[in-house]
């Protein structure tokens, strides 16, 4: 099944099922992070107990990709991180327009939705907005529904990719 859109480009239901997933990550991701930013007082109070010792939310501002790894302090830095985000996420996009299988299409979806909320955060901020606090899970583990998506994202992808091999 084909669906049109404008300019009679037509995509696969696979790629719609991308694209939605994409943008509905993308909407969750920001909107999370502007309540976390602007409604829920965390900024100022610097962590919030909910499930102690487990689970909090804590602010912490990430320069870096994940657990703060090539820390990017400078603007030309922080332009790497975003342009080499932005580069990952059109080669996803260009193998999910093409995919033929939902849930690969799907997975793509969740890593391209994660990777632009994180480079909008970049942009705004100079760094992405961590808040969920899983450090009682024995390790500092601070991270965002835009990191979960991506985590999730490639899990899903490698699964997809596994069980297409057992079939062939």
């Amino acid at each position: 099944m084909k669906f049109m859109f404008a300019r009679r480009r037509t995509f696969s239901a696979p790629a719609l099922i991308g694209v939605l997933t994409a943008i509905a990550v993308l909407a969750g991701d920001q909107a999370s992070k502007a309540w976390i930013l602007y409604a829920s007082g965390l900024p100022e109070a610097g962590q919030i107990l909910v499930l102690p010792p487990w689970f909090n939310l804590t602010m912490v501002w990430n320069r870096g990709i994940s657990f703060g790894l090539f820390a990017a302090e400078s603007l030309w830095q922080r332009l790497i991180l975003v342009a080499v985000s932005l580069g990952v996420a059109g080669f996803l996009a260009a193998w999910m327009m093409r995919a033929e299988r939902t849930l690969q299409a799907a997975a793509f979806g969740l890593i391209i939705g994660g990777a632009i909320g994180n480079v909008i955060d970049r942009l705004a901020y100079g760094a992405v907005a961590d808040f969920l606090d899983f450090s009682g899970l024995y390790f500092p583990f601070v991270f965002n529904v835009a990191d979960a998506s991506i985590s999730i994202g490639v899990i899903v992808m490698l699964g997809d990719l596994l069980l297409n091999e057992r079939r062939r």
